[in-house]
C-alpha cells in the first residue's frame, strides 16, 4: 500500500506515522533504532507481500555493502520490540531463503492532528531490545511508588529480569524528571573505587582527587533526576554509601537500583522480583487460558523467534507448561530453552531438560533452587553447543562491554578456530539466546548478559585459556585505538565517540591487567599511548594521567625504552595536566622533556607538539616573552611549506598578541583566517599540537581580542560571536571552553552588555564542567566575582598568570604588587598599560597624585607602542580626570578628545561613554 504522509497505519496496539517516522503504543512513543524503523516502514508499504532480503538491504543500506547477518539482527530487534509472538500475535514472518512479509491486519487512518512526540528529554536509556512480559502490574505499582519513595531496589536472582523491569519503569518515567534520567550499568566494573568516577563521567561532573562523592552531590543538589543503577550486587559496599549521600544531599534525586541482594542502605525500599507465573498442570486448562500466564507467553514468543513455523497446539500444551514449570519461570532459563525448539522440538526439549536436571538431583528429593535451575539450564545449553561454539562463548566472556563481529573474531581466533567458523558460531549463539544483540543506527554490537558472562569466564579459566584470550583482547583494544587515532581528524566527533567510546570498559580492563606485574607491559604501554585521543574526547584527564604515569615508569625501567613511545606518553601527560592544572610544574616538565627527546631523535612532529604545548602552558602562566621566543623555534623546524605551517602561524599570533604587538598580531591573524578559508578548513583540528583546539575557532578568538584592544568593539564582538557559533557547530568541548574563556564572556562585559556576558559565563561553567576542563572552569569562577557584581569582601583570590591579568582588566581592584612589578618590567605584555592604570587609580585613592600621574603617562605611552587604543582611552580618561581635579581643563580636554576622536564605532561602550561624559564636563571649563 502507499504510505501517505497524511495517513497513519494501525496494526495491533500500534499506530505508525510515516511522515514523522514515529510509532505509538497507546499514548506513548515506541523507541526504535533508525534501521529498525526503516525496515518496518518498508514492510508496511508491502503489507501482505513478500519483500526479498536483497530489496530490504538495498533500501535500508543504499550506500553500504552489508552482510545478511545485519538484516537478520535488525529484523530480530524489530520483532522483539513489537512483541512479535506474544499471545500468539504475529506481525512479521520469514519466508525461508527468500525474505520477509508483514502479515498482521493493517488499517489506514486519516490523520486529523499530528501526534505530539514530546519535547526531547535528557536520558541515556537504550532503545528497547525486548518487550517486557508479565510484569505490568508490578510496573504500574513501581511507577506509583516513585511519587513517595525516593530509593527503590529491585532484588532477585540472576536471569530473573531485573534489568528489563528497571528499564521499563524508567521508560514510563521519561518526562517526569526535569533534568532527565541516567542509567549507570555497573556490570563491567570490578573496582569499587571506580563507581564514583563512572557516575561522575555519566553526569559530566569533574572529579577532584579527594572526596569525589561530595562533588557529585554538589552537582546534583538542585537537580530533579532519576538515577538507574544496574547490577549492584558485586559492589554493595561502594554503592550503598554513595546512594545514602545522594539522598541526603540532593533532595530531588530518585534512585532505582537492581541487585541480587538488597543494598541495606538507609532509606531503601526493597522490591523483590519473583519468577514469571506458570500455568498449573491441569488437563482442563485450554490454550487460550494458558497463554494468559507470562511464563508460557515468553516461551511461545521466543520459540516462534527460533522457529517461524512454531505453533503451540492443545496437544503440546502440557509439554510446554511442564518446561516452564521445570525452569521455575526464570525468564533467562525459558529463553535459553525456547531457543532450542527448532533443533529439538517440544518433546525432545522436555526430555533433554528432564535428563539434565535428573543428574543434578540424584539422591535428593528436594527441588532445585532458582540459582541452581539457572545454572543447570546454562550447563545444559552449553553442552548442546558444538565444540567451536563452546570455544567462542568462553572467549567472548573477556569482553566487558559491547563488541563488533570483527572484535569477536580477533579475540576468538586461534586454536583451530577460523574466521568463517566464528561468524557461524556467533549467529548460533544469538539464535540460542546466549548472546544479545545491540542494534545501533550504524553498527551492530553484541553483548553477553552479566549472568552469561560470568559463566563464560568460569569456563574460560577451567579451559586454561584465560591468559591467551586476555592478550588477544588487549591486542584488539590496541588495534581499535590505533584505528581511532587514524580516524580522529577525518570523522565527525559524535560518530567517532559513538564508535569508540563503547570500548572504554574493555580499554580500562586491558590497561589495568597489562600495566600490572603479570601483564604484557610492552603491549600495554603502546595501548596507553594509542588511547590518548579517546581519553581526551571523553574528558577524563585525571584517569588518563594515572595510566600514563604508570606506563612511563614501566618504560623507564626497560633496558632500551622506545623514544617514540616516551615522547608520545610525555606529550599525553602534558596535555592531560594542562587541562587539569594549567601551566603547572608537571605540565612544563612533561613538554620540556618531550621536546629534548624529540630533538635528540630528530622527531619533527614530536618537537612541534612539545614546543606548542610548552608554549601554550607558558601563555597560560603569563610567560609571554618565553612563549614568543618559542614561537620563533617554529621557523627553525622548516615548516613553511607544510600544512602544519597554518597552525604555527596561529601560535605566532598568540605570542605576538600576548606579548603586546597588536599590529603584527592582527595582520598575521587575518592571514591565518584567509588561508583557512582558502583551504576550506581541511586542517580543522590542530591535532599535531600539544594542546588542541579547532583552528578556525582559535584564530577568530584571538582576532576578537586584538580588535577590541585596537578600539573596534563592535567588530570584536561579531568576531567573538562567530568563533563561539563555530565551536558550538563543530561541538568540540575544549574549543567551546577556550573561546568562551578568552573572548566570549569578556568582550560583551567590556562592551557593557552585562546580560550577554552573564549568559555566556553560565555556558562556560556548564561546558567546562561537562568536559572536565578544570582550567577553564576555574577561570569562569574567577570571572563570576565581577560579572555577578559581588562586593569586594567576597572577592576570591585569583590564580597567577593570564587569568590574573584578565581579572584586572575586568575590575582594577584586583591589582597587586606582583602584577605591578610585571607591568613595570614589561613582562605583563598585552595588559601592561591597564595594570599601570589600575595601580595609578590605587595611588589616586591614597592621594599620591604625582606618582599616579607618572604611571598614567607611562601607561598611555605603552598602549600607544602596542597599538592598544582601548587601553590608551582608559588611561587618558583617568589622567584627564586627574588634571580636571587640578584645574588643568584645556590639557585634559585636548588629551582625551584626541584619543576619543580616533574611535569610529562602539559609542555605547562604557569606556567611550565615560570619556564622552568627561569631555562634556570639560568643554565649558576649557572655554572659560
Amino acid at each position: 500500500m502507499t504510505l501517505s504522509l497524511e495517513q497513519a497505519v494501525r496494526f495491533g496496539p500500534y499506530r505508525t506515522y510515516p511522515a514523522q517516522r514515529l510509532i505509538m503504543e497507546g499514548d506513548r512513543p515506541l523507541r526504535l533504532g533508525r534501521r529498525a524503523m526503516d525496515i518496518l516502514l518498508i514492510l508496511l508499504e508491502h503489507a501482505g507481500q513478500l519483500v526479498s532480503k536483497q530489496e530490504l538491504i538495498a533500501r535500508v543500506w543504499p550506500d553500504s555493502v552489508v552482510e545478511d547477518i545485519n538484516l537478520r539482527v535488525h529484523m530480530a530487534a524489530l520483532r522483539k520490540a513489537l512483541g512479535d509472538g506474544q499471545a500468539g500475535q504475529r506481525y512479521i514472518v520469514t519466508v525461508a531463503q527468500r525474505g520477509y512479509s508483514f502479515v498482521a491486519p493493517c488499517q489506514l487512518d486519516m490523520i486529523e492532528q499530528q501526534p505530539e512526540d514530546g519535547a526531547p528529554v535528557s536520558h541515556n536509556l537504550p532503545v528497547r531490545r525486548t518487550r517486557m512480559i508479565g510484569r505490568q502490574a508490578l510496573l504500574a505499582g513501581m511507577v506509583r511508588h516513585f511519587s513517595h519513595q525516593r530509593f527503590i531496589t529491585l532484588v532477585g536472582p540472576g536471569g530473573i529480569g531485573k534489568t528489563t523491569v528497571a528499564l521499563s519503569v524508567a521508560e514510563q518515567l521519561i518526562g517526569h524528571y526535569r533534568d532527565g534520567i541516567r542509567l549507570l550499568d555497573l556490570a563491567p566494573l570490578d573496582n569499587p573505587a571506580m563507581v564514583a568516577t563512572h557516575l561522575a563521567t555519566l553526569l559530566e561532573v569533574p572529579l577532584p582527587e579527594n572526596e569525589p562523592t561530595a562533588s557529585i552531590v554538589a552537582c546534583l543538589r538542585e537537580r530533579q533526576m532519576l538515577l538507574v543503577i544496574d547490577n549492584c550486587e558485586h559492589l554493595l559496599d561502594a554503592v550503598a554509601p554513595l546512594c545514602e549521600s545522594l539522598l541526603r544531599g540532593a533532595p530531588q534525586v530518585h534512585i532505582l537500583a537492581t541487585s541480587r541482594e538488597s543494598l541495606r542502605a538507609e532509606g531503601e525500599f526493597v522490591q523483590r522480583l519473583e519468577s514469571l507465573d506458570c500455568p498449573p498442570l491441569l488437563a482442563t486448562l485450554d490454550r487460550e487460558r494458558a497463554l494468559d500466564f507470562p511464563a508460557l507467553q515468553l516461551f511461545v514468543e521466543r520459540a516462534m523467534a527460533s522457529q517461524d513455523s512454531f505453533e503451540l497446539t492443545q496437544e503440546h500444551l502440557p509439554q510446554a507448561i511442564e518446561i516452564c514449570r521445570r525452569l521455575d519461570g526464570i525468564p533467562l532459563a525459558i529463553e535459553l530453552a525456547a531457543a532450542q525448539v527448532a533443533d529439538l522440538g517440544l518433546h525432545g526439549l522436555l526430555a533433554q531438560l528432564q535428563d539434565s536436571f535428573r543428574l543434578l538431583t540424584q539422591g535428593s528429593h528436594a527441588p532445585l533452587g532458582r540459582h541452581q535451575t539457572l545454572r543447570a539450564t546454562l550447563d545444559w545449553s552449553f553442552e548442546l553447543l558444538s565444540p567451536t561454539e563452546q570455544t567462542c562463548l568462553r572467549r567472548l566472556g573477556i569482553f566487558r562491554g559491547g563488541f563488533t563481529l570483527a572484535s569477536a573474531a580477533a579475540v576468538i581466533m586461534g586454536a583451530n578456530v577460523e574466521v568463517s567458523e566464528v561468524f557461524a558460531a556467533i549467529t548460533q549463539l544469538v539464535a540460542k539466546s546466549l548472546l544479545n544483540v545491540e542494534v545501533g543506527d550504524e553498527d551492530v554490537f553484541y553483548r553477553l548478559l552479566d549472568t552469561t558472562r560470568s559463566y563464560a569466564l568460569e569456563k574460560l579459566e577451567l579451559a586454561c585459556e584465560l591468559p591467551g584470550t586476555r592478550r588477544r583482547h588487549a591486542e584488539r583494544c590496541l588495534a581499535l585505538m590505533e584505528q581511532a587515532q587514524a580516524e580522529w581528524e577525518s570523522t565527525p566527533t559524535e560518530r567517532w565517540i559513538e564508535r569508540y567510546a563503547r570500548g572504554l570498559e574493555d580499554l580500562r580492563a586491558a590497561l589495568e591487567w597489562g600495566l600490572g606485574p603479570n601483564g604484557p607491559q610492552g603491549l600495554a604501554i603502546r595501548l596507553t599511548a594509542a588511547s590518548a585521543p579517546l581519553w581526551q574526547e571523553l574528558s577524563l584527564p585525571k584517569e588518563q594521567g594515572d595510566h600514563v604515569r604508570k606506563a612511563l615508569q614501566l618504560l623507564e625501567r626497560m633496558s632500551r625504552p622506545s623514544p617514540h613511545l616516551t615522547i608520545a606518553l610525555k606529550l599525553a601527560l602534558g596535555n592531560a595536566c594542562y587541562h587539569t592544572h594549567g601551566g603547572s610544574a608537571e605540565t612544563i616538565a612533561s613538554f620540556s622533556s618531550a621536546q629534548a627527546l624529540a630533538e635528540y631523535h630528530g622527531d619533527l612532529g614530536g618537537q612541534l607538539k612539545a614546543v606548542s604545548g610548552h608554549m601554550t602552558a607558558n601563555l597560560s602562566s603569563g610567560n609571554y616573552r618565553l612563549a614568543l621566543e618559542q614561537s620563533r623555534q617554529f621557523d627553525q623546524l622548516a615548516l613553511s611549506d607544510t600544512p602544519l605551517s597554518l597552525g604555527t602561524q596561529r601560535l605566532r599570533v598568540l605570542a605576538l598578541h600576548y606579548s603586546g604587538d597588536q599590529t603584527r598580531a592582527r595582520a598575521l591573524a587575518e592571514q591565518v583566517l584567509q588561508r583557512l578559508a582558502q583551504n576550506d578548513h581541511v586542517n580543522r583540528f590542530t591535532r599535531d599540537f600539544g594542546v588542541q583546539y579547532d583552528q578556525s575557532v582559535a584564530a577568530l578568538t584571538v582576532l576578537a581580542r586584538i580588535l577590541w584592544l585596537q578600539g573596534l568593539p563592535e567588530q570584536a564582538w561579531r568576531t567573538a560571536r562567530q568563533a563561539l557559533d563555530l565551536a558550538l557547530q563543530v561541538n568540540h568541548g575544549t574549543s567551546i571552553c577556550y573561546t568562551l574563556a578568552l573572548s566570549g564572556c569578556l568582550i560583551p562585559y567590556y562592551n557593557g552588555d552585562i546580560g550577554t556576558a552573564r549568559e555566556l559565563l553560565q555556558l562556560l561553567l556548564e561546558q567546562a564542567q561537562k568536559h572536565s576542563v578544570a582550567l577553564f572552569q576555574n577561570w569562569g569562577l574567577q570571572y563570576a566575582q565581577v560579572l555577578a557584581m559581588q562586593p569586594p569582601a567576597n572577592l576570591m583570590p585569583t590564580n597567577s598568570g593570564l587569568v590574573k591579568e584578565i581579572m584586572v582588566t575586568l575590575d582594577s581592584r584586583f591589582i597587586d604588587d606582583t602584577l605591578f612589578e610585571r607591568a613595570e618590567s614589561g613582562a605583563a605584555g598585552w595588559s601592561s598599560a591597564e595594570i599601570l592604570r589600575a595601580q595609578a587609580e590605587k595611588l589616586l585613592a591614597q592621594r599620591q597624585m604625582d606618582a599616579a600621574e607618572s604611571l598614567l603617562l607611562k601607561a598611555i605611552s605603552v598602549a600607544q607602542d602596542q597599538g592598544a587604543l582601548t587601553w590608551e582611552l582608559r588611561s587618558a580618561t583617568s589622567l584627564a580626570r586627574l588634571w580636571q581635579q587640578q584645574g588643568r581643563y584645556c590639557a585634559a580636554h585636548e588629551l582625551l578628545a584626541a584619543v576619543h576622536g580616533r574611535f569610529g564605532e562602539g559609542c555605547n561602550m562604557p569606556d567611550l561613554l565615560d570619556a564622552a561624559q568627561l569631555l562634556q564636563t570639560l568643554e565649558p571649563r576649557r572655554s572659560a
